[in-house]
């Protein structure tokens, strides 16, 4: 199911590059809005064992997800 995140230290497109190129190889397309204020992180979440991973990758490039 897709399920969106709002996330810290998202500031521009460089971010949103990193973001994708980092992590679609795990968790395919990732959408990220640039527009929204927090940013917002949009990707297809399996389970909760794999959201935890998402976070944890968002955290380790420096965007830490807040619920």
């Amino acid at each position: 199911m897709k399920k969106t995140f709002k996330a810290k230290n998202i500031s521009c497109k460089n971010c949103a590059n990193l973001i994708k190129g980092s992590l679609e190889d795990d968790f395919g397309t990732i959408d990220v809005n640039l527009d929204a204020n927090p940013k917002e992180v949009t990707v297809e979440i399996e389970d909760a064992q794999k959201e935890v991973i998402f976070k944890e990758e968002m955290a380790s490039l420096g965007f830490e997800i807040i619920e």
